[in-house]
């Protein structure tokens, strides 16, 4: 970030500080937020784009769909407006960087991160579409990875509700970044979240191969290969990329939206089964990876990779690790067939002979070939016993008799192998009070096993999506594979309502929607004297009262301040009629000497003989009483 040398203050409010990025739209500065003494995101528009009415409904939209997503995977958006013809977007400051940072420079990241990221990201557009918005422009540079690991979705500029029918690129293009177009975004057809799907996609192509499937001299180019051109397959440029993940990339990459993902959800859940080693759905499944055979020729554009409007082309979708755990099974259940298929062949040979032997050294060699050598000198295999050790994993590690000893046909021989070395030690963090994905992406990272379990109670301050207690508790040595339990609230749990008071109606709607709650169509407004217009006087039902996950509620804004009557103070002391006035809320104001003419009744000095606004006058709380005094 680069410091500004104009720290302008936005709307009395934001002051920017620092500038983050620039984008294809608008300005990202860091600045602060002066009313609740907080770093925040201000996203402007730049200043020849606020002129355009397109520009500014895109802006416009952009606020508007971005305030109703409330997730752990997404950047809120806190407040937006506008100040001396300039739009802007406050927005949660992520302290972490961008996956495009990341990635740059052609770096890959392993097939675990890779799948780890790509399932948090696949989980907010499964929400996002679940809501209605397609986010249109998913890329690197709109993911952001959190200090802690945690993956964050920004920029929803080009989103809008699937059920608009109006479009705001121009007439014969698209708006996108062409590098991860879908097809059918690149051709102008309508898109769904199925147009994400392969976008995100493209993305874990990506970060497997250290390169986009399709590069082009210009965006045209490039989006005309989505549309015509073959996908290459990831395991061409790299052979440690996994046949379970490639089959995940090319089929989020199909060409019809039809052979693809049909949720972001199908996607997250397959990324989340290759990382548990267990069978993914789209190795059993066939992908259209093929476009038309026709390439057509297009006009050449300048080249780059921010969101921008493209010409449309022509033509015919928490956080994960992998698991070791599936390796040991298998050496477990290789163990026990051959131990019980010697144990029994040699059970036969015990007939045939009772005479002495020395016990073979097996230790180092596999288990099938150490028991084919117990089973020819016929003994007896008895209890296995699994051990950490540096030998390979299915090795045997020793003996009982010991190599040398003299044993006697038929005897039972005690076997240690080895389960591979023993796990490393780690610290387990604690994650109570924490967003849930936030708690699974610290402890999955350590490569610990968690598990979370849904609780109807609510102690005080817990909400939704977050860690309410787990086992072991934070600071407990453990070591990795081992198993943590978080709770959290379960569906339909009830508890307090978050205050909001005082908050902008869209500052509301962030947090009661990160709270699993949203806003009710129905809005009402209220006088108050302590509340600026505007903002959200109360809500229904009130603070603190218990509801639950999913529940509307309705916010009642302050319409200024509240009429008083004002009070006759006639005849009254200027130090009496500043007690009267002051307990309505109301200020004894300029204090004029009136004319002797006019005080000639006895017993009227020091009195007031007149006052504006007069008894009985409605006037604005806090407003003042202007009087006329006898001298």
């Amino acid at each position: 970030m680069e410091p500004v040398s104009d720290p302008r203050i936005y709307s009395n409010r934001y002051q920017v500080t620092h500038l983050i990025a620039r984008g294809g739209m608008a300005m990202v500065y860091r600045a602060q937020d002066l009313l609740l003494n907080r770093a925040v995101a201000l996203k402007i528009l730049y200043p020849e784009l606020s002129a355009d009415p397109t520009f500014v409904e895109r802006f416009r939209r952009e606020a508007q769909a971005a305030a109703n997503l409330s997730h752990p995977n997404i950047v809120p958006v806190f407040d937006w407006g506008q100040d001396g013809g300039t739009y802007f977007i406050v927005m949660e400051l992520v302290d972490g960087t961008s996956l495009a940072e990341i990635v740059r420079g052609s770096r890959t990241l392993t097939p675990a991160r890779s799948a780890q990221i790509t399932a948090q990201v696949a989980a907010a557009l499964g929400y996002a579409h679940r809501s209605g918005v397609v986010h249109r422009d998913v890329k690197p540079g709109n993911i952001l990875i959190t200090t802690d690991g945690q993956v964050k979705v920004t920029d929803f500029g080009i989103a809008q509700a699937v059920a608009s029918e109006d479009h705001l690129a121009e007439a014969g293009s698209v708006m996108g970044t062409a590098t991860y177009f879908s097809p059918e975004q690149a051709e102008g057809a309508a898109v769904d979240g199925r147009s994400d799907v392969y976008s995100l996609g493209v993305v874990l192509y990506e970060l497997l191969v250290g390169r986009p499937p399709f590069i082009g001299d210009s965006p045209v180019a490039v989006s005309s290969q989505h549309v015509h051109g073959t996908v290459p397959s990831p395991s061409d440029f790299s052979d440690s990329i996994p046949a379970e993940l490639e089959a995940i990339v090319m089929l989020a990459l199909a060409k019809s939206p039809d052979q693809r993902y049909q949720t972001a959800d199908e996607l997250r859940d397959d990324l989340v089964r290759f990382t548990d080693g267990q069978p993914v759905h789209a190795a059993t499944r066939d992908g259209a990876y093929y476009g038309a055979d026709v390439t057509r020729a297009v006009a050449t554009v300048t080249p780059g990779e921010r969101t921008q409007a493209v010409p449309v082309m022509t033509g015919p979708r928490t956080d994960v690790r992998r698991r070791r755990r599936g390796a040991g099974g298998i050496v477990i259940a290789i163990v026990i067939i051959v131990l019980l298929a010697a144990g029994g062949y040699a059970y036969a040979r015990l007939a045939k002979t009772s005479s002495f032997t020395t016990m073979p050294n097996v230790v180092g060699q596999s288990v099938a070939t150490a028991s084919s050598r117990l089973l020819a000198d016929n003994l007896v295999i008895g209890t296995t016993k699994l051990v950490f050790s540096k030998k390979t994993s299915g090795t045997v590690v020793s003996t009982n008799p010991t190599s040398g000893a003299s044993v006697k046909k038929g005897d039972t021989v005690t076997l240690q192998v080895s389960q591979g070395p023993a796990p490393a030690l780690v610290t387990v963090p604690d994650e109570t009070g924490k967003a849930l994905s936030t708690a699974l992406s610290a402890l999955q990272q350590l490569g610990l096993v968690v598990h979370v379990n849904q609780t109807s109670t609510a102690p005080a301050g817990g909400v939704p999506n977050t860690v309410l207690a787990q086992t072991p508790i934070g600071g407990t040595t453990s070591h990795v594979g081992a198993r943590v339990v978080l709770t959290v609230l379960s569906q339909g749990a009830t508890f307090p309502l978050p205050d909001v008071r005082g908050q902008t109606p869209l500052q509301a709607a962030a947090t009661l929607g990160q709270n699993g709650l949203s806003v009710s169509s129905t809005t009402t407004t209220s006088c108050s004297n302590t509340v600026t217009q505007g903002s959200v006087l109360r809500t229904v039902p009130a603070a603190g009262q218990l509801v639950a996950s999913g529940a509307s509620i309705e916010l009642v804004t302050s319409s200024g301040v509240c009429q008083v009557v004002v009070s006759n103070v006639i005849g009254q002391t200027t130090a009496a009629a500043s007690t009267t006035l002051s307990a309505e809320g109301l200020n004894l104001g300029q204090v004029t000497d009136a004319l002797p003419t006019d005080c000639l009744t006895p017993g009227t000095s020091g009195q007031i003989i007149s006052q504006n606004p007069g008894p009985g006058i409605s006037a604005p709380y806090d407003s003042s009483v202007d009087v006329t005094v006898c001298p």
